[in-house]
């Protein structure tokens, strides 16, 4: 992506940067938590008292991927974008100027980089901090339907929670072409690029305010309890179950008290469906249900996890590994249970 200089006819491109120093070194110098490829640490972009977050190859490339909060990846310009909440176009100027390249006019570099240096400026040269993603669809084919019938999700609930197949992808103005089935999930302007079969699998513009399921949960549902789970994918499970679900962007985001008490408007339970990574010491998912079941009082916030016996994390690996019909029949039980178990509470409904 090459940017020109306002005031000079200085060309500063990522590709010449590059040409002085190494993605590793860019990584190196603003992620010093970063030892080694593939070695996992904490994030230094979120609290993180788990390290989920590793520096991998893709492609050539290397990339920041945050494996708690998957819409955390980035190559190393967009990691220093992030960390300064600046645009790619200053990201450049700052690594410029921090490695005394001197690729772009010292005006250029002072007045892109005034928040950085913690000096205010100047609205109207101040950077934007949006990420534009656009995509492009193509039609649904033979890979897609046999993808999703892995976790018998049909092609008309894919529609109905807006996602879509695509070919073309933009981060800004740089363009990925899908080299395997790539999606995408609309949030209004916003995306969220999932490529299954790809190392890294997210590409995001969304925010902690886009709720996954939001949308279609106004539809009426008489029902006692609404499910926050882990992923859309698990809330199209539950959807074709005929259970009400919503998905934060990440599963380590605590729901903020507005989205709490909007759920208990309408339904009485609030039940959490997180991952169980049973191969985790941590158990990072139910470490946050706990954390959240704690927070906002336990008697009315029920957690539930698949069945470690089953070695499926969450309710999508459910029905892929053990079927459909084992995973409704575990999820009406263990629903039941904890209707039941909310009802002999001492403490008045919401």
């Amino acid at each position: 992506m090459a940017i020109k200089s306002r005031s000079s006819d200085t060309y500063l491109h990522s590709s010449v940067i590059l040409n002085k120093i190494s993605e590793y070194d860019i990584f190196k110098y603003y992620c010093p938590q970063f030892e080694k490829l593939g070695k996992k640490f904490c994030s230094p972009l979120r609290n993180d008292s788990n390290p989920t977050v590793s520096i991998i190859q893709w492609r050539h490339k290397l990339l920041y991927k945050d494996f708690g909060q998957p819409e955390h990846t980035f190559d190393c310009f967009s990691f220093v974008s992030h960390k300064y909440e600046c645009d790619f176009f200053s990201a450049l100027r700052i690594v410029d100027m921090d490695f005394n390249l001197n690729l772009a006019s010292h005006i250029e570099v002072r007045k892109f980089t005034m928040g950085y240096l913690g000096v205010k400026y100047n609205k109207d040269i101040q950077p934007k901090k949006v990420t534009i993603i656009k995509k492009k669809r193509r039609a649904w084919n033979q890979q897609d339907a046999n993808f999703w019938s892995l976790f018998s999700i049909s092609k008309f609930t894919l529609k109905y929670f807006n996602v879509e197949p695509i070919s073309h992808y933009w981060i800004n103005e740089n363009r990925f072409h899908c080299n395997e089935i790539t999606y995408a999930y609309k949030y209004r302007s916003k995306y969220k690029i999932y490529s299954p079969y790809s190392e890294v699998k997210w590409m995001s513009n969304t925010t902690a305010k886009q709720i996954q399921g939001w949308k279609q949960l106004k539809v009426d549902w008489h029902t006692q309890y609404v499910i926050i789970t882990s992923s859309l994918k698990d809330v199209m499970c539950l959807y074709q179950m005929g259970h009400p679900a919503i998905a934060l962007q990440s599963e380590m985001q605590m729901p903020d008290e507005k989205l709490i008490s909007e759920l208990k408007n309408k339904f009485e339970c609030i039940i959490l469906l997180y991952d169980n990574d049973f191969d985790n010491p941590n158990n990072p998912g139910q470490t946050m249900a706990e954390k959240i079941k704690s927070r906002y009082y336990s008697e009315h916030v029920q957690n539930i996890c698949i069945d470690t016996s089953y070695k499926s994390k969450d309710l999508s690996d459910l029905i892929k590994n053990h079927g459909l019909e084992t995973a409704i029949h575990f999820m009406k039980t263990i629903i039941e249970n904890k209707l039941k178990d909310y009802e002999k509470s001492e403490t008045l409904p919401f």
